[in-house]
């Protein structure tokens, strides 16, 4: 075999290592959109029934929670939140579903991005809830409907994927009887007070306090328009124009 051949062997054999290179990252992230996807929905499947424990064991240790102008932060503050407030309110300190007790939670229009490292990952995905109490369960009866939008870090260790940081921003709220064209201003109150001072509280508050409905706002994109590659550029200018308080 000439030089000539054998550089353009090791030339073919550099091509197609690199090919294979290619191809097993590529599929490595797909599984890895698998497994992110997979944890997710199933992080609407146990608050479905209440089973905050089991929703506690999907977040990492160094984890934080948005919810409601709050920011609960660590698995101590996932906990506080989870078990502390949740568990205690909805289902008397039971960790499952009990009687009466409604709270359908799927998790929709995922947008899933892998960073390159394959490291870390970020989803953008949206709930649209139905929940209540039934009018014979202890308690008070009430029903509702909900919509909200999560801008979600992820982070793999070890031991696999896990919630790095869930960011859920309830946009909206109505009741089973009025809808939401009629839903009251600051229909759920948000976080004023912080731990320890409020036993069940966050550790931080969001700045600037997000607004429910009828403000319409828009949380950012992490991610880049599919298209043009340009970021999405936001104009929330009109989107709390309403409110008589500024």
């Amino acid at each position: 075999m000439s030089r000539a051949e054998e550089d353009f062997n090791m030339s073919d054999i550099a091509a197609l290592t690199a090919r294979i290179e290619r191809l097993e990252h590529d599929l490595a992230v797909q599984q890895d959109i698998h497994q992110i996807r997979r944890i997710q929905y199933t992080y609407g499947y146990f608050i479905d029934k209440s089973q905050y424990n089991e929703v506690v064991d999907l977040f990492a240790e160094d984890a934080e929670v948005w919810f409601l102008g709050g920011i609960y932060q660590g698995k101590a503050g996932v906990r506080r939140l989870y078990i502390e407030r949740f568990q205690k309110q909805f289902t008397q300190g039971h960790n499952g579903p009990r009687y009466g007790w409604l709270l359908d939670h799927p998790q929709l229009q995922m947008v899933i991005d892998v960073a390159q490292d394959r490291r870390t990952a970020q989803v953008r995905a949206r709930s649209l809830m139905q929940a209540g109490l039934h009018h014979t369960a202890d308690g008070r009866q009430r029903a509702w409907w909900e919509g909200g939008i999560y801008e979600n870090d992820y982070v793999r260790g070890n031991d696999g994927w896990k919630i790095k940081a869930l960011r859920y921003y309830p946009f909206w709220h109505g009741s089973f009887a009025e809808g939401w064209q009629k839903t009251p201003i600051d229909f759920v109150a948000m976080a004023k007070r912080c731990y320890p001072e409020d036993p069940i509280g966050p550790d931080a508050l969001m700045d600037p306090p997000p607004r429910l409905w009828p403000a319409t706002d828009t949380v950012p994109f992490h991610y880049p328009h599919p298209v043009t590659g340009q970021p999405i550029v936001l104009d929330n200018s009109r989107a709390r124009e309403g409110f008589k308080d500024g």
